[in-house]
């Protein structure tokens, strides 16, 4: 004889006066705690890799510039261009490198920026290189 023997077949007791708690919430009761919220988040920016931004040397700068005069004047041929230019990172130090291609709309000598067809726009001082397609 063993020692439960005595209520092994007894019914299981239900709650009186309170409806049976349903089995997802029974089992969210038990799920794990994170203590420290927002910690693996950390980590995880914090391992996040940038880039740093890379100047352009005087005649890189001076090849832009004129490539850019260029631009300006052949701007109602709608030139397709190619476009690697830099973003600079909203958490940390650094940014990434984008490339981007598209028909030019225009070159906005006042806000110093290239403003593509589609909308995009990329700063002057954001450009890495340039090409005509």
């Amino acid at each position: 004889m063993g020692n439960y023997d005595d209520i092994i077949n007894l019914p299981h007791p239900s709650p009186k006066g309170r409806p049976r708690m349903d089995m997802a919430d029974r089992a969210a009761q038990f799920a794990p705690f994170a203590a420290l919220t927002g910690y693996d988040d950390a980590i995880d920016e914090e391992g996040r890799i940038t880039q740093q931004r890379v100047q352009l040397g005087e005649d890189g700068a001076g090849q832009l510039n004129d490539l850019l005069i260029e631009l300006s004047a052949m701007i109602s041929t709608r030139p397709a261009v190619a476009v690697t230019y830099f973003v600079p990172d909203g958490k940390k130090e650094g940014g990434a490198y984008l490339s981007f291609s598209g028909v030019l709309a225009g070159v906005d000598g006042v806000k110093k920026r290239l403003v593509f067809e589609c909308g995009t726009a990329v700063a002057f001082g954001d450009i890495m290189s340039l090409t005509v397609l």
